[in-house]
């Protein structure tokens, strides 16, 4: 595996697993510590401070520090960047699907029009 992944990597495989899904689905609703953060899951404190550093090396997060407290905040440029990526793709995904499905009707109208050919035929010959 590549020692320094691009930022688009990271920030994919940060957003693969659920957890870190729901710690992002907070922070869009404003900064949280790291306890509040941790409050809705079933683990240990380390546990979901690993799932920060994952966010954070993905700079899905930042974390300021107001005195003692260090709150997380949302850092929206690598969903912006993650979403172009995806956009451009999902026009060629569009496309393709577009011309499968006409391919696909021609192909019904093919078979259709043989297959009431025969039956006329059928009919035809009784």
């Amino acid at each position: 595996m590549d020692a320094h992944p691009d930022h688009l990597s990271l920030t994919f495989a940060a957003l693969a697993d659920p957890t870190r899904r729901a710690i992002l689905a907070r922070l869009a609703e404003g900064e949280a510590s790291v306890s509040q953060l941790a409050e809705p899951f079933e683990m240990s404190m380390p546990a979901v401070t690993k799932h920060l550093k994952v966010l954070e090396r993905a700079r899905l997060i930042s974390r300021t520090q107001h005195a003692q407290y260090r709150p997380c905040k949302l850092e929206a440029a690598p969903l912006r960047e993650a979403t172009g990526w995806m956009v451009q793709y999902r026009e060629l995904w569009e496309d393709s699907l577009d011309k499968m499905d006409d391919y696909l009707a021609a192909l019904r109208a093919q078979s259709a029009a043989p297959h009431r050919k025969k039956k006329e035929t059928k009919h035809g010959k009784r």
